[in-house]
């Protein structure tokens, strides 16, 4: 066995590549997200001036048999690298994932990266936390990924939307944000970023400026449709907005954020622009089945709107960091 970066641009070797993340996803995670083989594409190959990744494979033949995604930022964040290590079920406990770690480790010190993080999904199998832990890792921050089955009841619905606001307009567009919304959105987004939950993690909240997004846009636009709901108060100004992602060709749709900016709390927003990109969803997207969201568990007003909808907890996600 040995270990050697995948060509990103050998669309064989990223076949192989994907099919190994697949297949452990399908064996370890029944409600697991998982990106099709396009996404994947052109995550790593349309170039980018925020991000660089890096894929390793270990290889016994001609066979992949484990995989690692390294990640740099390139704009923020530098002294971190993003570091995610998947091995098939039937080559486990052999000393692979080990190897994937060692090498990554070594190429991301190479590159004066202080400190790894990741994402790990637990179901029942504790597995995946005590390999993360055996590297060195820890676990500093923890979301439920919760999940939706679609469509909603007529009642359910309707219920929920006498519940929601009703003194902000909803504002919603796919894809492009309007020019004249870009500077707002972006102070949302920043907003978001300094907001969001991240524990003990030791990460640094990015600045989305309207370039960021622009350039965020165009390379999701070849994976995802982008739905956006923003509340706009009788002035003009925005309060909150909630963002979707609609994977090309599944079956799912992915709540990201949902954020209020903190003088429009109280106004029950963050039920409304939920409500805003389901009836979206609902009616142009029929064919998506599943919602899937991930909530930080102290987070008690999202929470307990993610549970009026009717979420449900599948999963529990770590955060885990080593730093040298």
């Amino acid at each position: 066995m040995h270990i050697r970066e995948i060509d990103l641009h050998d669309e064989a070797a990223l076949k192989a590549w994907h099919d190994v993340e697949a297949a452990a996803m399908s064996y370890d995670r029944p409600h697991g997200v998982g990106r099709s083989f396009d996404a994947l594409v052109n995550q790593v190959t349309v170039a980018s001036d925020y991000y660089q990744p890096v894929l390793l494979g270990a290889v016994e033949g001609e066979r992949i048999v484990g995989i690692a995604e390294l990640g740099y930022s390139l704009m923020d964040n530098t002294h971190l690298a993003d570091l995610e290590v998947t091995v098939l079920p039937d080559s486990r406990r052999r000393g692979i994932g080990r190897s994937l770690y060692a090498d990554a480790t070594a190429r991301r010190r190479a590159a004066g990266r202080t400190s790894a993080c990741g994402e790990l999904n637990v179901v029942d199998d504790l597995g995946p936390l005590a390999f993360a832990e055996a590297m060195g890792a820890e676990s500093v921050h923890e979301e439920d990924h919760l999940l939706l089955d679609l469509p909603m009841h007529p009642d359910h619905l309707r219920r929920l939307e006498t519940r929601a606001a009703s003194d902000y307009e909803i504002v919603r567009w796919q894809g492009r944000c309007p020019d004249d919304l870009i500077d707002a959105y972006a102070a949302m987004r920043t907003q978001m970023n300094q907001d969001v939950p991240t524990g003990e993690l030791d990460y640094e909240a990015v600045v989305m400026t309207p370039e960021r997004i622009r350039s965020g846009e165009e390379r999701l636009a070849k994976s995802y449709d982008v739905l956006v709901a923003a509340a706009r108060r009788s002035d003009g100004v925005l309060g909150g907005y909630s963002l979707v992602y609609l994977p090309h060709g599944r079956d799912h749709a992915l709540q990201d954020d949902t954020l209020v900016m903190p003088e429009h709390r109280g106004h029950r927003l963050g039920l409304a622009l939920k409500l805003a990109t389901y009836e979206v969803i609902a009616t142009e997207h029929p064919e998506r089945t599943r919602f899937h969201t991930w909530t930080d568990p102290d987070n008690r007003a999202m929470q307990a709107t993610n549970i009026a909808f009717g979420y449900r907890a599948v999963e529990r996600m770590h955060e885990v960091q080593v730093k040298d």
